[in-house]
């Protein structure tokens, strides 16, 4: 049986590692999730490289692959891991490119250390869109402890239309934890909202690499 290792920092990676369970009964997903350094994948790009190195070393080179469900690092250290560990498979979670060119008001929803990085000032101007990037720290950790709640959501974005004067038509999710909460934004702002996650994407990307058939055709 094909063993998929799912590695984050936090809630994210057990929804990335649900999905790929409900998904795909011919592989053994194993869940390593940093929760004891979960701060360090939100601050600094070469913490977070040298802590999941170190909470991933009984698995290199055991497993069939092995899945990043975290932006920051699949953003700043994929290239390091795949040239470092050349016989292991890697993949990761990445920014999503929406299929349609159109220029509308886009939120992008993601944490500060994906923001400050080249590769998302990057992807912004590929956007096309008029974009307003929210880091939200505090979030991802609030959601691993269930305490995020629709009211506190709500209030930064209306202070976001205040401030800003900026009504979002469509939103992005840059950080894996924020699919948790896709219920919620929707009831926040309208159940027609466009919100964006890359976690399709990466479920047909695991089932190419692996050869699994199946999974490749669903790409949006």
């Amino acid at each position: 049986m094909l063993k998929i290792v799912v590695f984050d920092s936090g809630f994210g990676g057990e929804l990335f590692a649900d999905k790929l369970k409900d998904e795909l009964g011919v592989v053994e997903i194993i869940r390593v999730i940093d929760w004891r350094n979960a701060d360090l994948y939100l601050k600094n790009r070469h913490e977070a490289r040298a802590a999941a190195e170190k909470a991933l070393k009984p698995y290199l080179g055991r497993v069939d692959l092995i899945v990043f469900a975290n932006f920051l690092l699949t953003i700043t250290s994929l290239k390091y891991f795949r040239k470092q560990y050349p016989s292991q498979k890697f993949i990761g979670l990445d920014l999503v490119m929406p299929s349609t060119f159109i220029n509308r008001n886009t939120v992008v929803l993601t944490t500060s250390a994906v923001s400050r990085t080249v590769k998302y000032r990057i992807y912004v101007n590929r956007l096309h869109r008029n974009v307003v990037t929210m880091a939200l720290d505090d979030w991802p950790s609030k959601i691993d402890d269930g305490e995020l709640t629709k009211t506190e959501i709500r209030d930064v974005m209306l202070e976001l239309a205040v401030t800003k004067k900026f009504v979002p038509k469509e939103i992005i999710l840059a950080c894996s934890q924020f699919n948790d909460i896709k219920p919620m934004l929707k009831e926040v702002f309208d159940s027609n909202i466009k919100i964006h996650d890359s976690f399709n994407e990466l479920y047909c990307d695991t089932c190419k690499i692996l050869k699994i058939r199946g999974g490749v055709g669903k790409r949006r």
